[in-house]
C-alpha cells in the first residue's frame, strides 16, 4: 500500500461517519482559528509599530539626554524614580553642548553624533489660506531615516533648499488639494526671537507629506538648512556658545555594534559621563510588550480548544477501531502487517487536523480580505498604512504541521491498539 493510498484512504474513512468526523475537525477549527487570528493581529500591530519606528530614529540611532533630565518634563520615560533637586533640574543643566556631542562621538561604537534641534516655531501658514496653524517642528537627524510617507520624499539634509515635510493632516488647512498637490508648494513657518521677541516668518518648501505617526505624533520635519534659518532667527543676539546647545543629541551606531549587548555597553559607557541613551525599542517597548502579552493569553485559549479536540480525535479513532474490528482482521488475515494499520489510523488523525486547521486557514484569510479594508475606512482611518491583520505563510504552515503533529499524538493510542488486535479475535468479532 503506498503512501498517497494510504492519505486517500484515511480521508474516504472519515466519511464514514460525517457527523462524528465534522465535529472533531470543529473542535480543530476553533483552536486553531484561534491562534492564527490572534498571530495575524499581532503580526499586523508588530509590522505597524515596526513601520513607524523609522520615524522616531531607526535602527542604530540612540537618544541621548542629559541623565538628570529623566526625572524632568523632557525625559519622563525612565523608570527609576530620583530624587528631584532644583540645581540639577534646571534648563540649564540639562543642555547638550558642542563639547558633550564631541565626547559622545569619541564612545566607542559610536559612528556619528549631532545635537537633535527641536524648534520652537510659532505657526505655518501658506499662501493659500489666510489662517495660522501651530506645528511641532524637529531637525531630521539622518538622511538613512525611513520616514512613513504619504507623498514625496523626505527632506534632504544637505540639500541648499530649506525643505520641510508636513504632516498630512496639515495639507487641507494649509489650502492644498491633495497630498501630491502639496509638494514643491511654499510654506511659511514663523518663530520667535528669544531677546527682543520679535516674531519671523522663514520660508520653507514642502519636500513631501508624512502618514500619521503613533510614535512620531504629528511631527513635522526640517533639513539643516531650514533648521539652521530658524535658529538664526530664534537666537539671534544670543551668546555663540547657547547656539550651539540642544536638550537632546542623536548619535548612529556603527553596523557592527547592533547586537543587544554592544548596544548595552554603549548606553553604560554613556550613563557613565552623564547621560542617559534610548533606542527607539526602548521607547516603544512597552507597546509591543503589551500586545505580545494579549497574544499570548488569546494563543493559550486556542491551545486549551485543541487540546480538548485532540481528546475527540481520541474518541473518534477508538469509535472507529471499535465499528471496523472484522475490517481490521480481515486486513491482517490478508497480509497487512501491523506497521500498515497504525499508518492508516494515525493518518486519520492527521487528516482530522489537517482539515480543521485548514478550514481555520480558509477563514482567516477570508476575514482578512473582508476586515482590513473595513477597518482602514473605518476604526483605522486615521492610521494609513496600518494592515490589522497581516499573515506570514511561513508561520501559517508551521501552525497547520503544529496541529497535524497534535493530531497525529492523539491518534497514537487508538492506532497502536488497532495496529496490535489479533485477527482471529476480530474476525469473530460481532
Amino acid at each position: 500500500m503506498k503512501f498517497w493510498d494510504i492519505v486517500r484512504g484515511a480521508n474516504s474513512n472519515l466519511l464514514r461517519n460525517k457527523g462524528r468526523s465534522f465535529l472533531t475537525i470543529l473542535a480543530i477549527f476553533i483552536g486553531s482559528f484561534t491562534i492564527i487570528m490572534t498571530t495575524g493581529v499581532n503580526n499586523g500591530v508588530n509590522t505597524y509599530i515596526d513601520k513607524q519606528m523609522n520615524s522616531a530614529g531607526g535602527e542604530g540611532y540612540l537618544e541621548i539626554m542629559r541623565e538628570s533630565s529623566t526625572t524632568s518634563g523632557l525625559g519622563g520615560m525612565s523608570n527609576e524614580v530620583q530624587e528631584y533637586s532644583a540645581e540639577d533640574n534646571s534648563m540649564a543643566s540639562m543642555l547638550i553642548t558642542s563639547k558633550d556631542i564631541d565626547k559622545i562621538r569619541a564612545v566607542d561604537g559610536v559612528e556619528t553624533a549631532k545635537a537633535w534641534t527641536m524648534l520652537q516655531a510659532d505657526y505655518i501658514t501658506s499662501a493659500s489660506t489666510d489662517k495660522k496653524f501651530t506645528i511641532d517642528l524637529a531637525a531630521l537627524p539622518s538622511d538613512t531615516i525611513r520616514i512613513d510617507m504619504a507623498a514625496g520624499r523626505a527632506v534632504a539634509i544637505n540639500s541648499t533648499t530649506p525643505e520641510i515635510t508636513i504632516a498630512d493632516k496639515y495639507v487641507k488647512p494649509l489650502g492644498f488639494s491633495s497630498n501630491e498637490a502639496a509638494i514643491g508648494k511654499k510654506v511659511k513657518v514663523a518663530v520667535t526671537n528669544q531677546i527682543s521677541g520679535e516674531m519671523t516668518e522663514v520660508e520653507l518648501t514642502i519636500s513631501g507629506v508624512t502618514n500619521p505617526s503613533v510614535i512620531g505624533m504629528g511631527r513635522s520635519w526640517v533639513n539643516d538648512r531650514a533648521s539652521h534659518a530658524l535658529s538664526d532667527q530664534m537666537l539671534a543676539g544670543m551668546p555663540a556658545e547657547y547656539k550651539n546647545q540642544s536638550y537632546f543629541a542623536m548619535a548612529q551606531l556603527k553596523d557592527d555594534w547592533l547586537t543587544d549587548d554592544k548596544i548595552q555597553q554603549v548606553k553604560d559607557d554613556l550613563k557613565e559621563m552623564g547621560f542617559t541613551a534610548m533606542t527607539v525599542e526602548d521607547q516603544v517597548g512597552m507597546i509591543k510588550t503589551f500586545f505580545d502579552a494579549v497574544t499570548m493569553i488569546l494563543t493559550i485559549f486556542g491551545v486549551i480548544a485543541l487540546v480538548a479536540a485532540s481528546i475527540g480525535i481520541i474518541n473518534t479513532l477508538f469509535m472507529a477501531v471499535q465499528e471496523r474490528t472484522r475490517e481490521i482482521g480481515l486486513m491482517k488475515a490478508m497480509g497487512l502487517g501491523r506497521g500498515k494499520i497504525f499508518a492508516m489510523f494515525s493518518w486519520e488523525a492527521v487528516m482530522l487536523g489537517f482539515w480543521g486547521a485548514a478550514l481555520g486557514v480558509g477563514l482567516a484569510y477570508l476575514i482578512k480580505v473582508i476586515v482590513n479594508p473595513l477597518a482602514g475606512e473605518t476604526f483605522l482611518s486615521g492610521l494609513p498604512g496600518f494592515t490589522l491583520i497581516e499573515f506570514n505563510p511561513v508561520t501559517l504552515t508551521v501552525i497547520v504541521l503544529i496541529v497535524m503533529t497534535i493530531g497525529f499524538l492523539a491518534g497514537t493510542l487508538p492506532a497502536r491498539r488497532a495496529s496490535k488486535k489479533d485477527p482471529i479475535e476480530a474476525l469473530r468479532y460481532e
